[in-house]
């Protein structure tokens, strides 16, 4: 069974940075589409960012040149670095999976419990 648990959310002012991690088990991440959701009160779910096994990744027009996903085989997890924070990139974060040679589309096979990400103005 494959599991995926995010970490490294929390609270930060509009600028910041935070990195937020996945560790993945039941698979090996260079087999995976991976990729990041998020979810804020009132909105709806909205995909971040996704990467392929050949590393090529896509960013939603939000985040892009400001979030950057990442994965380490060796760590067996899945990253997401977002820098130059705003107040309405805060939700909560999800960590997504899902086999996918060509990953297209958002994956959304596997899903974590979600990180908790808040910007304050």
């Amino acid at each position: 069974q494959v599991q995926l648990v995010e970490s490294g959310g929390g609270s930060v002012q509009a600028g910041g940075s935070l990195r937020l991690s996945c560790e993945v088990s039941g698979a090996t991440v260079s087999t995976l589409c991976m990729g990041w959701f998020r979810h804020a009160p009132g909105k709806e779910r909205e995909g971040v960012a996704r990467i392929r096994i050949d590393d090529h990744s896509y960013y939603a027009d939000p985040v892009n040149g400001r979030f950057t996903i990442s994965k380490d085989n060796a760590k067996n997890s899945l990253y997401l670095q977002m820098n130059g924070l705003k107040p309405e990139d805060t939700g909560m974060y999800y960590c997504a999976a899902q086999w996918d040679l060509f990953c297209g589309t958002w994956p959304n096979k596997f899903q974590g419990q979600g990180t908790q990400v808040t910007v304050s103005s």
